[in-house]
């Protein structure tokens, strides 16, 4: 008797054991969704201090300054790749003109001892990004890259494009 209620049964509980799942999985992506957060998360202890140091140099005295001072917390940077950035960045300024101001594009922390912080940088003639990434390996957090692209406005009108096919 047992067995024939459970065989009566078995679709509903199959029905059920899905919708059970999906939810779970939806449950999932949201958490995961949310890991990855925009301009109003909180910044990061001993980050924001950095990158807030990097604008005021950028801005106030030079790129080869801000660059070489936040690389100071990464010991083991190659100066050579440092001169490269500078070469760079400096480059793209003089033909983006006077920088303006600064708005956080996104954040996003992988864990608690890698975060990635994006900017838009205002420049007169177009926008430029630079996005740090910093690792704390120890007690101290350190800058462990630093990419710089003026594609920022090529890659917003990317993204508004169609892209499925028919």
């Amino acid at each position: 008797m047992r067995y024939t209620y459970f065989k009566a049964f078995k679709p509903l509980f199959f029905i059920i054991s899905a919708l059970v799942f999906i939810g779970n999985v939806a449950s999932a992506q949201t958490q995961a969704a949310a890991s990855t957060t925009t301009a109003a998360a909180a910044p990061v202890t001993g980050v924001q201090t950095h990158i807030d140091k990097f604008f005021k140099e950028y801005d106030k005295q030079s790129t080869a300054r801000a660059v070489i001072d936040i690389f100071k917390t990464n010991k083991l940077m190659d100066s050579t790749r440092l001169t490269g950035l500078i070469v760079k960045i400096d480059s793209m300024r003089s033909i983006i003109g006077k920088y303006l101001g600064k708005d956080l594009i996104m954040q996003h922390k992988a864990s608690n001892s890698l975060v990635l912080y994006s900017y838009l940088v205002k420049h007169e003639a177009q926008p430029a990004r630079i996005t740090f990434m910093f690792y704390k390996p120890k007690n101290e957090w350190e800058i462990y890259r630093l990419y710089f692209d003026v594609d920022v406005d090529g890659e917003l009108a990317e993204s508004s494009r169609i892209t499925g096919k028919p």
